[in-house]
């Protein structure tokens, strides 16, 4: 075996590699769910962040939802023509954007409080597991640098 052979990276040693195929996988069980209810994963988050919090501007829901102003703008625009959310300028301050839930959007909440539990259950992982699998990656998420 030569040096080079030696030195090859290996899927099994990424740490990256698991939790971007946990991630697919697990997405992808919400995906029958969000597809009655007309919505991408993407999307679904954006409302999640919103019925916690509503009425925030652009910058500070991408901070939560880790999203860039690229990637949150044409989706924003998106959700707003779905009539999920309105867009407004702030009164305080022109420069900022506020995000606001519609009266569609908040009626679509209590369809989507059972997701989480129901592909919980289809991921086959008992309670305990599934809390020590989430409180390791928030970790990782606070270990991170900005």
């Amino acid at each position: 075996m030569s040096k080079q052979e030696d030195d090859t990276p290996k899927l099994e040693s990424q740490l990256d590699f698991p939790l971007y195929v946990v991630s697919r996988k697990v997405i992808s069980f919400y995906q029958p769910y969000l597809k009655k209810l007309n919505l991408t994963y993407t999307q679904y988050i954006v409302l999640m962040a919103l019925w916690e919090n509503n009425n925030i501007p652009v910058c500070e829901l991408g901070k939560v939802l880790f999203l860039d102003n690229g990637t949150l703008s044409p989706l924003l625009k998106k959700m707003e023509n779905g009539n999920y959310i309105t867009r407004h300028r702030s009164r305080k301050d022109e420069r900022v954007v506020i995000i606001s839930l519609t009266e569609k959007a908040y009626a679509m909440k209590e369809e989507c409080k059972s997701l989480p539990a129901r592909v919980a259950e289809e991921i086959g992982i008992d309670a305990d597991t599934f809390q020590q699998l989430h409180d390791l990656l928030y970790d990782v998420i606070a270990a991170l640098p900005d």
